[in-house]
């Protein structure tokens, strides 16, 4: 699983941009958005720079977790 916390991530539209931007790099990804806590969560089998480069070509800083 990959995790990011996204800090300019703030409201639902936000939330719908990056899991449409994650969906389309990684079909089949299945994202979680937690906008209270800024996190982005993505399990699947891809390419992990694709994921995050998917959610700063929506416009977004992603930081990876550990």
């Amino acid at each position: 699983m990959l995790q990011y916390t996204v800090n300019d991530m703030s409201c639902q539209h936000c939330a719908k941009a990056i899991t449409e931007a994650v969906t389309q790099a990684a079909p089949g990804a299945r994202v979680e958005v937690d906008l209270e806590r800024h996190l982005v969560r993505v399990d699947q089998t891809g390419d992990d720079a694709a994921v995050s480069d998917a959610i700063r070509e929506a416009g977004y800083t992603p930081v990876a977790q550990q």
